[in-house]
C-alpha cells in the first residue's frame, strides 16, 4: 500500500494564485475587519454587505488559476495517497486534481440554509442575494465556516491525521485554532514539514522549509527523490 501524506494547507498556498488573506494585513481583507464579514453577527446586523462581500471572493476566484503548488501537491497522488486538509474556502486544490480534499472552513461555491444548516447547494461563482432561499424557504447564506462557529469537519481531519506517514503543513500561521490543534494529532515518529515564509508557531520537531508555497512544497518533494 502507497505510504499516506497528509497536508495541512493555508492562506498562504491561495494567495500564490492572488487570492486576497486577512492576516496579511491587519486583519482586514479586502478593507473590511473580519468582525463585519466573517461572524454570524455580522450576517445578521448587515446581510447585504457580507453577501457582498463573498459574492466578490467568489467572482475573484472564478479568474484564479491553481499555482505550481496546488499541482505539485496533486501529482504526488502517482506515489502517495493523499488526503488534503485546507482551512482555505476556494476551490484551487481540487482544480489542481486532488482527489481528497477537506474543508475545514466551508466552500465558497457552495450556499446553504439559514435554518437547516444540513440544506447544502453546490452554486458554482453565482452570487447569492437577499431572497434566495432554501426549498424550505429560507434565506441562503455562504457555506462558510465564521468565526465563533463550530467546525464541523475537525474530527474527520484529526482521524485522518492520525493515519499520516508524512505531515506537511503549508502556508499557515497555525494561529488559528481548532485547525492549529491538528498538529498535535499525529504521531510522535511521523515526519513533520512546515513550509512558510514567516514565522509560524513552533512545531516540536518539525523541519522548517521558510518559503513560499510554490517554491517550498518543490523542495520538500525534491527531498523525497519525485522530482
Amino acid at each position: 500500500m502507497k505510504p499516506r501524506i497528509v497536508v495541512l494547507t493555508g492562506a498562504g498556498v491561495s494567495a500564490e494564485s492572488g487570492l486576497s488573506t486577512f492576516r496579511d494585513n491587519g486583519g482586514l481583507w479586502e478593507q473590511h475587519s473580519v468582525y463585519d464579514v466573517a461572524t454570524p453577527e455580522a450576517f445578521e446586523r448587515n446581510p447585504e454587505l457580507v453577501l457582498r462581500f463573498y459574492n466578490d471572493r467568489r467572482r475573484q476566484l472564478e479568474s484564479a488559476q491553481p499555482n505550481r503548488a496546488h499541482r505539485l501537491l496533486a501529482e504526488l497522488e502517482a506515489d502517495y495517497r493523499v488526503s488534503i486538509i485546507t482551512q482555505n474556502v476556494d476551490n484551487l486544490h481540487e482544480r489542481a486534481g486532488s482527489s481528497e480534499v477537506i474543508h475545514l472552513h466551508g466552500e465558497l461555491t457552495k450556499a446553504r440554509s439559514t435554518r437547516y444548516p444540513d440544506d447544502i447547494y453546490d452554486i458554482g461563482y453565482k452570487p447569492i442575494q437577499l431572497g434566495d432561499t432554501c426549498q424550505r424557504g429560507s434565506q441562503l447564506r455562504p457555506h462558510i465556516v465564521w468565526f465563533g462557529e463550530l467546525v464541523p469537519m475537525i474530527e474527520v481531519a484529526a482521524e485522518v491525521v492520525r493515519t499520516a506517514d508524512q505531515l506537511l503543513i503549508v502556508g499557515t500561521s497555525l494561529q488559528v485554532y481548532p485547525a492549529a490543534g491538528l498538529v498535535h494529532e499525529v504521531d510522535f515518529d511521523v515526519p513533520v514539514t512546515v513550509v512558510d515564509p514567516g514565522e509560524p508557531a513552533s512545531v516540536t520537531r518539525a523541519r522548517v522549509i521558510r518559503k513560499g508555497a510554490c517554491e517550498g512544497v518543490a523542495e520538500w518533494i525534491a527531498s523525497l527523490g519525485k522530482i
